[in-house]
Parts: C-alpha cells; sequence; structure tokens
C-alpha cells in the first residue's frame, strides 16, 4: 500500500474536471505550442539518449585525468548552479501560496521537503548512488554497466517495493524478474567466478560489477521512497541536489585538503571539467529528471519503462562502437534477458493493472 503523501502540493497530479477543459481551451488559443505528442516523443529521445550516453560517457572520462570523486564534485556543482537557485525560489513560491507550509516542511530554505525526507533521498539517490557508480567504471567496462546499472534496477525496485510498499507480484512479473537476474548473474558472476578460479590474472572487474549492482540497489530505494511519499520529480530532485552540496562538497574538501583524498582537478584539463559540470551536472541530473518525468506524463509509467528498457542495448553498442569493447558470449546473452525480462516484466504489469480496473467496475 502506498502512503498518503505529507506533500499534496509537492505531487504532480493529472488535472481534470471543466476548470481544466476551460483552461486547456484558453492555452489552446494563445501562441503557438508543441502537442503532447511532440513533447512526449522528444522528451523520450533525449532520455534515452542522455541516458544511453551517460553509460558510455562515465566509462570513457573515467579512464582520464579525472577521479571518480573528482567527477562526482563536478556532477553537483553543475546540478547545483540550477536547481539550488530553483529550489530557493521554488520554497518562496510555495510558502507565499501554502499558508501551512511553514519552517518545518524546509531545509535551509533551499530544499522544498523537511529534513529526514531529504537527508534520506540525498543519501540514496544523491551521494551514494555518484559515489558507487562512477567508482565502478574504473574497474569494469562500459557493456558490464549497462547490464547491472539500468538493468538490475527493475528488479531492485521490485523487491524493495515488496518490502517497504507491501506490493504483490504476480506470475508474470516474477518470470521477467528471473530473468533479469539470470542476466546479471551472467554478466557478474562470471566476473566474480573469473576472479576466484584465476586470482593470478588480477582483474579486479568484479569490483565494479559489484558496485554497479549497489548503485542500482541505491537508486531504487531513492525511487521507491519517492513514490511512498509521493514526491514530485523536481522537489525531490533539488532536494537531492541540495544535501549532496551541502554533505558531500566540504567533505571532499577537508579529505583533499588534509591529504587523505587524492584529486586531480589541479592538473586536468578546464576543458575536461566544464565538460563534466555541464554534462553530468545539467545533462544527467537536471534535464534528463525534468524529460523523464514528461515521459511519465505523456506515455504514463508503463509505457515509459517499456521505451527506457532500449537503454542497456544501446549503451553496450555504443561501448562496441565508441570504446572499442569486446561483446563476449555471456554479455550477449545477459543483455538479450535483461532487455526480455524487462519487457515481460513491464506487459505482466500493464496486464494486471487492466484487471484490476476491470474488478473495480
Amino acid at each position: 500500500m502506498h502512503e498518503k503523501s505529507n506533500y499534496p502540493y509537492l505531487y504532480s497530479k493529472r488535472p481534470n474536471g471543466r476548470a481544466h477543459q476551460r483552461k486547456r481551451h484558453h492555452r489552446d488559443n494563445g501562441p503557438m505550442r508543441f502537442s503532447p505528442k511532440t513533447v512526449g516523443i522528444t522528451a523520450a529521445a533525449v532520455t534515452i539518449l542522455i541516458w544511453t550516453s551517460f553509460i558510455v560517457i562515465a566509462r570513457f572520462m573515467a579512464l582520464k585525468g579525472l577521479t571518480p570523486l573528482d567527477i562526482v564534485l563536478c556532477r553537483f556543482v553543475g546540478a547545483g548552479l540550477v536547481l539550488l537557485p530553483w529550489g530557493y525560489f521554488l520554497v518562496r513560491k510555495l510558502k507565499a501560496n501554502n499558508p501551512k507550509y511553514g519552517a518545518a516542511q524546509t531545509w535551509l530554505g533551499l530544499s522544498p521537503l523537511p529534513v529526514g525526507i531529504t537527508v534520506l533521498i540525498g543519501t540514496f539517490g544523491g551521494v551514494a548512488y555518484a559515489v558507487l557508480a562512477y567508482s565502478a567504471f574504473v574497474y569494469a567496462p562500459a557493456a558490464h554497466g549497462s547490464v547491472l546499472l539500468p538493468g538490475m534496477l527493475p528488479l531492485s525496485t521490485a523487491l524493495l517495493s515488496v518490502w517497504l510498499l507491501r506490493e504483490h507480484l504476480g506470475a508474470g512479473r516474477i518470470t521477467g524478474l528471473a530473468m533479469i537476474f539470470g542476466g546479471a548473474l551472467l554478466v557478474g558472476g562470471v566476473s566474480i567466478f573469473n576472479a576466484i578460479v584465476n586470482p593470478a590474472a588480477g582483474s579486479q572487474t568484479y569490483i565494479g560489477d559489484v558496485l554497479f549492482v549497489c548503485a542500482s540497489t541505491c537508486w531504487a530505494f531513492y525511487a521507491v521512497t519517492c513514490r511512498k511519499h509521493a514526491l514530485g520529480a523536481v522537489p525531490a530532485t533539488i532536494a537531492v541536489i541540495v544535501f549532496c552540496v551541502i554533505s558531500f562538497i566540504p567533505v571532499y574538501g577537508v579529505l583533499v585538503w588534509s591529504g587523505v583524498l587524492q584529486s586531480k582537478l589541479a592538473t586536468a584539463p578546464w576543458s575536461e571539467i566544464i565538460f563534466h559540470t555541464i554534462w553530468q551536472g545539467g545533462g544527467s541530473v537536471v534535464i534528463s529528471g525534468i524529460t523523464f518525468t514528461k515521459m511519465i506524463e505523456y506515455f504514463g509509467p508503463v509505457r515509459t519503462t517499456m521505451l527506457t528498457a532500449v537503454v542497456p542495448g544501446l549503451s553496450a553498442l555504443g561501448a562496441v562502437l565508441f570504446l572499442n569493447e569486446p561483446l563476449y558470449w555471456n554479455l550477449i546473452v545477459g543483455l538479450l534477458l535483461v532487455t526480455c525480462g524487462i519487457a515481460v516484466g513491464v506487459r505482466a504489469s500493464k496486464t494486471s493493472t487492466r484487471l484490476t480496473n476491470a474488478a473495480k467496475v
């Protein structure tokens, strides 16, 4: 069961009724706007492009000058430059429009969510996810990230939903999740097996695979928490970045200054630093967050998941084309199992929803 939202004014609800029809009619008579279909398709294309590029670019840049934590810093700085001012004005607007919106429902005048929720989703959806994901690309190829990062997300999300939301998994979804687990086992399991059987080879791919799974689980926990509290995408994203900027950046600075942590920001080219700040912060966090929300508004959550199921395959193909990574048999089969598992699970969820709605009628 989903808990009733404690922040109803932050949750995106679809308007209906005559008032909405009048408002929509008024907008239609105004300046020319893109149709909902055009916006939805464009948002889908942008989201898939950014998600796919994230995996390929993160692997490519992980082998360059900056350390993973340097890239995490650039990600949070880039996103913070956009989202902190946005959060400040959003909080002011919410306070002006909602008299009940007091100090207990915001944090530092920047996060539109209370401190408890901000810290929780900021820890898992911000700091932990970014640190684990970028560190994983140092050890494992992008093709492994394709299977274990977005590919494992439906499995970890479903398991956490059963635990935290008391959701029931039907036979179709269990079949799809089993296929996803099998695909992940073919990729991560083989790397672990090789490390155990032949430790002299010195392969550290299994370390990256474990980190990918942990990063995917952190993101799944963030997503389930947002769903449990019915948080809107924009307020949740702002809250995450507020926590990341306030917590990660000072700790990172102290560790680098004291010599505990190595940083290559001082010697890296400015072009590389600016690229990460714009792409990782502005693109991966801000733009893809907004376009993903637009996808859900037009396509709905089920079709959105089906569309994003192409990310593992596209990013693996991108790794082959742009990074010259080999695709071994276990990677190919793993990708097929994960992609088919997502499709089967989503189709089963869609069928279950229709049966439930029919039973209600």
